[in-house]
């Protein structure tokens, strides 16, 4: 494995409701993650699809509108499909820029919704995916459940990547699980800026001994369309998520960041002798952990509501 990486953290929002112009941005940011010299560039939660702060399609407890209807229609025509063109694009972005990308979407599949991140790698495909177990509160309204066969490593000259969607982080047999998959290189999609947040992040980084890679968007109330009514308010600048991304070392060392109030990209050169320097006196999987008195199962099937039989 090498010794040192390059990588980048993208702190920006969607352009919400217009997924070509949110292709832009991320072609705009991946060209300056690759001018720096990255290896890996990680966007946050739901950047292309978009994350809708502020909105209740219209629901409330036993009642939904017709007005929520056609607004979640329209989420759903902004969604984009493993396979399709949006899909193919970011591999071309990725290759153009020789990265490994790890990007938050919203993935449609049938008529469901996952909120999922989508690995691609500097070859020009699409490696893998994962879609978030655990949608968080209303988030459960919009977006489907994922399940066990979809929580893959993508191994790399420079580390191994895994990733954890916002309050996935919160999850710690998830987080057990992935450790034990060897995962150094932790990429966090989310939306999360509450000022919480980066001890969260920190904590990860020592309890696993490896790098965080925290992706936070930025999302003013001008990246809305017009008939846009979130709660926060409908003035131009308002802030409907505030960023706070950042990238920690093993040890929970803030190598960059926490990057607030401003679209941005964050890098850092990343030593990675230092996992293993980490891993000396704590492996949470490993020397550190008691098997004989705690276990942890870990179902990776896949789920389908119907099968088919011959």
């Amino acid at each position: 494995m090498a010794e040192k990486a390059i990588v980048a953290v993208i702190q920006a929002g969607t352009s919400l409701f217009n997924t070509p112009q949110t292709m832009e941005k991320v072609e705009h940011y991946c060209r300056q993650a690759g001018q720096a010299g990255a290896q890996l560039a990680v966007f946050p939660e739901a950047f292309v699809g978009g994350y809708p702060k502020g909105i209740g399609f219209g629901a409330h407890v036993g009642s939904r509108s017709d007005a929520g209807r056609e607004q979640f229609r329209r989420y759903f025509e902004c969604a984009i499909d493993a396979a399709g063109p949006e899909s193919v694009r970011l591999s071309e972005i990725a290759a153009d820029h020789h990265l490994y990308l790890v990007i938050g979407v919203i993935e449609r599949a049938g008529a469901t919704l996952y909120c999922s991140a989508f690995f691609y790698g500097p070859e020009g495909k699409l490696v893998t995916k994962h879609r978030k177990l655990m949608p968080t509160a209303s988030e459960r309204l919009i977006w489907g459940q994922g399940d066990g066969s979809t929580m893959p490593v993508v191994s790399t000259n420079f580390g191994t990547l895994g990733a954890a969607i916002c309050w996935e982080n919160y999850m710690p047999l998830f987080r057990a699980a992935m450790y034990a998959k060897g995962v150094n290189l932790w990429c966090v999609p989310t939306v999360d800026d509450r000022l919480t947040w980066p001890a969260t992040m920190q904590h990860i980084a020592i309890e696993g001994r490896c790098f965080v890679l925290s992706a936070c968007q930025y999302l003013l109330r001008s990246d809305c369309p017009a008939d846009y009514d979130p709660i926060q308010g409908n003035l131009p600048d308002t802030q409907l998520i505030k960023g706070g991304s950042m990238i920690i070392s093993p040890l929970g060392q803030v190598l960059a960041g926490p990057l607030r109030d401003a679209e941005g990209i964050l890098t850092a050169e990343l030593d990675l002798k230092d996992i293993v320097r980490g891993k000396f006196d704590l492996d949470a999987v490993g020397h550190y952990a008691r098997p004989d008195v705690f276990s942890l199962s870990v179902n990776e099937k896949q789920n389908d509501a119907v099968h088919f039989e011959l």
